[in-house]
């Protein structure tokens, strides 16, 4: 466990003695990125049940690609038929290997250099952005590959929305759609005006996404998305949480987050569009959450406007006018209590288990993986990582 907490400490470290002079580095931040790539990619099928079907659909597409064969006939083109993004990206890795640990390692060396792009791109103070990417989305990139890839390609179009060029942005957007569906909730960011809504505008907006999520009027738009992997997954957690139950989590971090932008709302330059977008993206974050407060899945489609709250929060935290240090460190203490919360959740379950860390260059097994036992569909692996 204290591996992971010692990954906070550092990004923390970097932060301190950078906050004064407010210094950015390129290569500190792409260094922290690769060290968790190599950290993320590395694990040995931790953080559930995903891991594994992602490999699996790799690893028959890769087969039959090196075959001659015909992929459409494989389990990856049933499961992700309107995803054929993901499933070409699939194909092209598996002309260079068979082996589901070297394709979910190239997968995850992508995310995080696209996380470097866009936290270069759009946040002012590298070090607090690690910070809020740690305590919001780090675990996740452990498990949701295909959804992460699409949040993460989404992003690179951000820069198209403040640039005001539309094809573009709607090109990058129809690929993150191609890998994964729920990419698509990006596309109405471009008729979203450049510019600062109201606060009561915005209060009435928050209270109808609300409404509408405690009616579940939008379950369908997840009912069918990852069906495959919730059938599996609800297995995993003995306290799963019902479709139609409502998600205190998703209020709660909604009520929050809406709540310390609109109260630092002046903090925000009117004259800035990349701050207006970012600042946008981030409350359409919090609308999305209380859109689907009672899916149990939805709340991952607000990840595609999450870039939004880590530059917004980062802005917040770091800008010379208007930075205090009261609230800077209320927002780290915060921060780190998701981290810790997410972390201690994942390592007390048998199914999402992330420790003890465990990479793929020794053989064997966890002792205790419930998810291994249960949905491990090729056992070569357990003997050699690298039999194929």
């Amino acid at each position: 466990m204290w591996i992971y907490i010692l990954i906070f400490i550092i990004a923390f470290f970097l932060y301190i003695v950078t906050k004064e002079t407010n210094e950015q580095s390129k290569l500190v931040l792409g260094l922290y990125l690769l060290g968790l790539a190599l950290f993320v990619g590395c694990a040995d099928m931790l953080g559930g049940y995903d891991r594994y079907i992602y490999g699996e659909v790799f690893d028959q597409l890769a087969i039959i690609t090196q075959a001659g064969g015909d992929v459409t006939l494989s389990t990856g083109y049933d499961l992700f038929s309107t995803e054929w993004g993901f499933l070409m990206f699939n194909q092209l890795i598996g002309y260079i290997t068979l082996n589901r640990y070297i394709f979910i390692f190239i997968a995850t060396c992508i995310i995080y250099t696209l996380l470097f792009i866009s936290i270069k791109r759009y946040c002012r103070n590298y070090p607090f952005a690690v910070i809020v990417f740690l305590g919001l989305w780090f675990f996740f990139t452990f498990t949701y590959l295909r959804q992460v890839m699409a949040a993460t390609i989404g992003w690179l179009a951000i820069k198209y929305v403040i640039d005001r060029k539309p094809i573009q942005f709607f090109l990058i957007v129809f690929i993150a759609f191609t890998f994964h569906n729920s990419a698509i909730v990006l596309a109405p960011l471009y008729f979203v005006p450049a510019k600062k809504f109201d606060p009561v505008f915005v209060f009435i907006a928050l209270i109808l996404a609300l409404t509408v999520g405690m009616g579940n009027l939008l379950s369908g738009l997840v009912a069918e998305s990852d069906a495959f992997v919730d059938a599996a997954r609800a297995e995993q957690n003995a306290a799963i949480i019902e479709e139609g139950t409502f998600r205190i989590a998703y209020f709660i971090e909604a009520v929050v987050f809406a709540g310390l932008l609109i109260w630092k709302y002046d903090a925000f330059n009117d004259n800035s569009r990349k701050e207006i977008v970012l600042l946008n993206m981030a409350l359409m974050f919090c609308a999305i959450l209380l859109v689907f407060v009672r899916s149990e899945n939805g709340g991952r489609i607000a990840w595609h406007y999450m870039i939004g709250i880590i530059a917004s929060f980062t802005h917040l935290a770091t800008s010379p006018e208007h930075k205090s240090d009261a609230l800077t460190g209320a927002i780290i203490i915060m921060l780190f209590v998701l981290y810790v919360r997410v972390l201690t959740l994942w390592g007390n379950n048998g199914y999402l288990i992330l420790y003890p860390y465990k990479s793929f260059f020794t053989n064997g097994v966890r002792e205790g993986d419930r998810c291994h036992d249960v949905y491990e569909y090729d056992f070569y692996y357990d003997k050699d990582k690298f039999y194929k």
